[in-house]
């Protein structure tokens, strides 16, 4: 059984994660510029305490995450959990919850004059999202799913569409997209026939860059123009009964997983309504997506210097038929400060770390990545992500981080890594009997890990800065 070492409480995270913006302080991790000075500020941890088969989720305060200890007993807000907590600009902390096939849930929180947190009084079911991101001033979730039953083609198929929600934390309103607008069509979104899904939401140049993820051909897609997006010889990947569960469940007359494994498209909305874009495509890397169940994590991030980073795990290794299995390695491509066209970077990741993919990626500092490893090849079986690794884009080198517990004592991690100061922490959750969540402070630069605060919990979902309100 495949075991995902960051927590996913679906997953989770999201966004992905995040999904994020790119910059040091990126207010999806909660990161800031970290000013000694920031007297007005505490950070804010997400924990949960499991006891006698009964889980307490529970939100406490610490004043410092390089050492120390502190407890959930008596202390801090107990909750109802969350898959992402979205710490907003350090002013605003968001509870996002999947759902599975259903809406998503959320809740917010502020710290007020007093250095107190308090559960403001709006909670919202957004669309069902099976990725998030910040754009200008709001949380922005998207997935893909059926569009208005009146665009039914005569089979009774229903095209796909865009599900976008959007969540201003500054008014505390909700808001979704209008599916009626075609611009919203997800069909044929790349000019193959195939419906895609979003995956992760970088602002980057007051434009939304995102991964435009091939999912195949839908019902309302295998029968459009009597069958003209099917590849010769593909006939058979027509599904002939609908089966499967979960994630992975598909529908009789439908196509599933792409056709075309070995590109990589990034669609570039001019604004948040994302009805205008632009695509771009390579053929160096497979899809920029990380993957859990329905969950898709973001792949593409800036440097600080502007140059925009898109990374694949070249998940596509994983399909079963050939046909749809991706023949490229995990990489990387660029796409230069100033420009929307990729230039001519490449690395070839599995070449730095004897054949291993990752499932997950964030911005550090600088032109400094960290990657949540796997331990082997996806071609082989029982394959976890269960290390932590620094990719330096510049000079094309990765290496493995150093100072954390071995691997056969961590059961998993924390959703996302807070960034203070150009460096990432990260909880580390032990196995049984080997003790409290720890934060561990990773400096980027020597891809070193030093022990930090210990939290008295069973795990940490969750970890970030707010600002008390004035």
């Amino acid at each position: 059984m495949k075991k995902n070492f960051f927590l996913t409480g679906l997953f989770a995270t999201a966004m992905a994660g995040l999904t994020l913006t790119a910059c040091d302080d990126d207010p999806s991790t909660g990161g800031g510029d970290g000013g000694d000075d920031d007297n007005n500020a505490e950070y804010v941890i997400a924990a949960s305490v499991t006891a006698s088969g009964n889980t307490t989720n529970v939100l406490v305060n610490a004043e410092s995450l390089d050492e120390g200890t502190v407890t959930t007993i008596n202390n801090g807000i107990v909750n109802d959990g969350a898959t992402y907590w979205v710490f907003f600009k350090e002013q605003y902390l968001y509870a996002l919850t999947y759902h599975q096939g259903e809406a998503g849930g959320t809740r917010s929180y502020i710290m007020d004059a007093s250095g107190e947190l308090k559960k403001r009084s709006a909670e919202f079911n957004v669309k069902r999202f099976t990725t998030y991101g910040i754009y200008d001033k709001y949380i922005m979730t998207s997935s893909t799913g059926d569009g208005p039953t009146e665009w039914n083609d005569e089979n009774g198929y229903t095209p796909k569409v865009f599900l976008l929600s959007y969540l201003d934390p500054a008014a505390e309103t909700f808001t979704t997209n209008d599916t009626q607008n075609k611009a919203y069509l997800s069909e044929n979104f790349l000019g193959n026939g195939e419906y895609v899904t979003l995956s992760g939401m970088l602002e980057h140049n007051n434009k939304i860059y995102t991964a435009a993820v091939p999912m195949g051909l839908s019902q309302y897609g295998t029968k459009d123009q009597n069958g003209k997006w099917v590849l010769p010889g593909n006939e058979d990947l027509v599904k002939k009964e609908s089966g499967g569960s979960n994630s992975s469940a598909y529908k009789k007359d439908e196509l599933q997983w792409t056709q075309f494994p070995n590109e990589c498209w990034v669609a570039i909305f001019d604004d948040a309504t994302m009805t205008s874009k632009k695509l771009i495509k390579t053929d160096k890397i497979s899809y920029a997506a990380g993957r859990n169940k329905s969950q898709y994590y973001q792949m593409i991030w800036a440097a600080d210097n502007g140059d925009v980073y898109v990374f694949s795990p070249s998940f596509a290794k994983t399909m079963t038929d050939a046909r749809q299995k991706t023949t490229l390695p995990a990489g990387v491509v660029r796409i230069p400060s100033g420009s929307t066209e990729f230039d001519d970077y490449y690395c070839n990741l599995e070449a730095l770390t004897n054949g291993n993919s990752f499932l997950r990626s964030w911005h550090i500092a600088d032109d400094y990545f960290m990657l949540l490893m796997y331990d082997r090849p996806l071609t082989e079986t029982g394959y976890v992500a269960n290390q932590l690794a620094i990719f330096k884009a510049g000079d094309k080198k990765l290496t493995y981080v150093t100072g954390l517990p071995s691997t056969d004592q961590i059961s998993g991690f924390s959703n996302e890594p807070y960034v203070e100061k150009g460096n990432a922490y990260v909880t580390v959750t032990f196995n049984e009997g080997g003790g409290n969540p720890a934060i561990y402070k990773i400096d980027p630069a020597t891809a070193t890990a030093t022990k930090g605060l210990t939290i008295e919990a069973t795990q940490v979902s969750g970890v970030g800065k707010l600002t008390a309100a004035q």
